[in-house]
C-alpha cells in the first residue's frame, strides 16, 4: 500500500542566490570597481553583494572571484577569495575588499590574489580584448572555518569546493578599448 500523502505542501526553500546593487547579472562593471594600476584607472571599489536562500546546514561561506578569459594560458585570474565568512551574514559591503581585512565581518579572512596580494583586486583586462567575465561565486560551507594561511588561490578554492554543499553564482563583465 503506497505511503499517504501529506497534507501540507513542504514549502519551497528559495533558490541560493547571489546579487549585487553595483551591477546587474551578465552587465558591466562599474569603473567604481575597476582596478588602478596596471594601465587602468578605476576605483578599485569591491560591490555590494547580497545573498538568501542558502541550504539550511550551512556552516560559513566562501567568495571566489574569478576572470576565467584572462590570457593566462588556461588558469583565468583570481581577483578576490574571501573564506571564514560567517554563517549569518547575508552580504558584504561595498569596499569590503579592503586590503587589511577591516572591511569584512568579524572572522573572516582574506587570500592573495593572483595580483599577489589579498583583498580586491578589480577587472583589468588587456586593451583590445572582448569583454571578459568576472564570475562572482558564493560557496556556502559545511565547515565553520577552513585554515587558508599560506594558502594560494588554487589551494583555497580546492578547499572551498571540498567542503561546499551549496554555491550561488553572478556575473559581471568589463572590457577595454
Amino acid at each position: 500500500m503506497p505511503a499517504k500523502k501529506s497534507a501540507k505542501k513542504r514549502a519551497a526553500r528559495p533558490r541560493f542566490s547571489l546579487t549585487s546593487t553595483d551591477f546587474r547579472p551578465n552587465g558591466t562593471i562599474a569603473m567604481e570597481q575597476v582596478f588602478n594600476s596596471f594601465g587602468c584607472t578605476g576605483g578599485n571599489l569591491s560591490p555590494a553583494l547580497a545573498w538568501s536562500g542558502a541550504p539550511a546546514d550551512t556552516k560559513s561561506f566562501a567568495l571566489l572571484v574569478h576572470d576565467p578569459d584572462a590570457p593566462t594560458g588556461g588558469a583565468g585570474w583570481w581577483h578576490w577569495l574571501v573564506a571564514n565568512i560567517p554563517a549569518s551574514c547575508t552580504g558584504l559591503a561595498k569596499d569590503a575588499g579592503k586590503a587589511d581585512g577591516s572591511g569584512l565581518p568579524a572572522g573572516a579572512v582574506h587570500v592573495n590574489t593572483d595580483f599577489g596580494s589579498p583583498g580586491w583586486g578589480g577587472p583589468c583586462p588587456p586593451v583590445g580584448d572582448q569583454p571578459h567575465r568576472y564570475n562572482f561565486t558564493l560557496y556556502a560551507l559545511k565547515t565553520e572555518r577552513l585554515d587558508m594561511s599560506g594558502a594560494s588561490a588554487s589551494l583555497a578554492g580546492y578547499m572551498v569546493n571540498g567542503n561546499a554543499i551549496g554555491k550561488a553564482r553572478l556575473t559581471g563583465k568589463f572590457g577595454r578599448k
